[in-house]
């Protein structure tokens, strides 16, 4: 679970120059439900933005042009929704976290389809759509799978380290799935055919890497939530480089890449957004309002 984050989201605009050193605007949109704890929300094709209230059990929907909010309760009530992504034909996935499910909402009708899952994944966490799969991980049980929506078939695999924690996921260009393994020092390579992991370990025994995001040329860039650094793996050599975060014991968390070409992430215990330049090695922050 992540620190009690405020009843509102925000949206930090990055459709920058590619040189551009300028930082955004952040625009807040409140929602109206109480007691709202909305989470890892994903944007689709057309702008629309879906997020996950874990607390209430529902999915919300988003449209920031005119701000308007609307949400869809889950079937199965207190679910524990948590992660989300927006599939291709443009249906919203969740993995509910509390009930061992997988969630389909068609964004059509604003009905959900809920997908049971195996025992050694009924605790998932973070989804991704690659390849025609829902894949994700299984903090609780330190595993990771995959749906096939068109069968309903589910695999899962342990992870090689046990009590490794698997948590943020993300697919390379290469058609590599990646996990960051919060529970040990470690990053996962995932054979997207085998299902077999190759694990990297970072330097520090200590480093702990919460999310993570693939560049194109492969880099493998990483928030180490524990040590308060941001990482960079490169898979062809194992090197890995390391930058310290502007705060000291801030928690990063968040982690994506900007269409400015710049690594995006946020600290956890500062109200900070920030923005590292891989060119300059230089950091900028953004104070969130």
């Amino acid at each position: 679970m992540s620190r009690r984050p405020p009843s509102a989201l925000l949206l930090l605009p990055l459709l920058l120059a590619p040189h551009a050193a300028p930082l955004p605007r952040i625009i807040e949109y409140e929602i109206p439900r109480a007691n709202a704890f909305p989470h890892d929300p994903a944007v689709g094709p057309d702008g629309i933005v879906w997020y996950t209230d874990q607390r209430n059990s529902y999915i919300g929907r988003l449209d920031p042009e005119t701000g308007k909010i609307t949400d869809v309760p889950t079937p199965t009530p207190v679910s524990g929704p948590h992660g989300v992504v927006v599939g291709p034909d443009g249906s919203v996935w969740y993995t509910a976290q509390r009930s061992g499910l997988l969630g389909r909402l068609d964004p059509a009708t604003g009905t959900i389809r809920e997908y049971p899952l195996p025992p050694a994944a009924n605790t998932p966490h973070t989804p991704i759509w690659h390849q025609g799969y829902v894949w994700f991980t299984d903090q609780g049980n330190s595993s990771y799978g995959r749906l096939d929506p068109a069968s309903g078939k589910v695999d899962v695999w342990p992870t090689p380290t046990p009590h490794s924690l698997p948590y943020g996921m993300q697919a390379a260009p290469d058609g590599a799935v990646w996990i960051a393994m919060l529970g040990t020092n470690k990053l996962g390579r995932v054979d997207p055919t085998t299902g077999r992991m190759r694990e990297f370990p970072l330097p520090d025994p200590g480093a702990r890497p919460r999310r993570l995001a693939v560049a194109t040329d492969g880099i493998v860039w990483y928030t180490d939530n524990a040590r308060s650094y941001l990482g960079a793996l490169d898979p062809a050599t194992g090197a890995v480089r390391e930058w310290p975060s502007p705060t000291a014991h801030s928690g990063p968390y968040g982690i994506a890449l900007g269409t400015d070409g710049r690594v995006w992430y946020d600290e956890t215990t500062s109200g900070l957004m920030v923005a590292f330049d891989p060119r300059t090695e230089r950091m900028q922050t953004v104070q969130i309002p």
